[in-house]
């Protein structure tokens, strides 16, 4: 069983900049690929960040510039730095993680609010 937490939203003026973490935990965790969606209300969840476990990154356009994704390897966590936050960033963010043996699982979600 593999766990994903979250932590790190809130409340933010644009402008402002907030850090996601996700942990992951369980057993046989050989994580390949790890990343960050998001969900607006009334629109579909969209690929933010991704990070493979090659060190390859890349972002959706809209956060490029803004964002930054890490993970740290030895601790199973990842992160996504978010700097100069707009509102149309205000969504739920999920954490996400793809195993070798292609298993994928999801945070619960944390929520990012940003005010104008």
């Amino acid at each position: 069983q593999v766990q994903l937490v979250e932590s790190g939203g809130g409340l933010v003026q644009a402008g402002g900049s907030l850090r996601l973490s996700c942990a992951a935990s369980g057993s046989r965790l050989s994580i390949n690929d790890m990343g960050w969606y998001r969900q607006a209300p009334g629109k579909q969840r969209e690929w933010v960040a991704g990070i493979r476990s090659s060190s390859i990154i890349d972002y959706v356009s809209s956060v490029k510039g803004r964002f930054t994704i890490s993970r740290d390897n030895a601790k199973n966590m990842v992160y996504l730095q978010m700097n100069s936050l707009k509102p149309e960033d205000t969504a739920v963010y999920y954490c996400n993680l793809v195993l070798y043996r292609g298993e994928v699982y999801w945070g619960q979600g944390t929520q990012v609010t940003v005010s104008s």
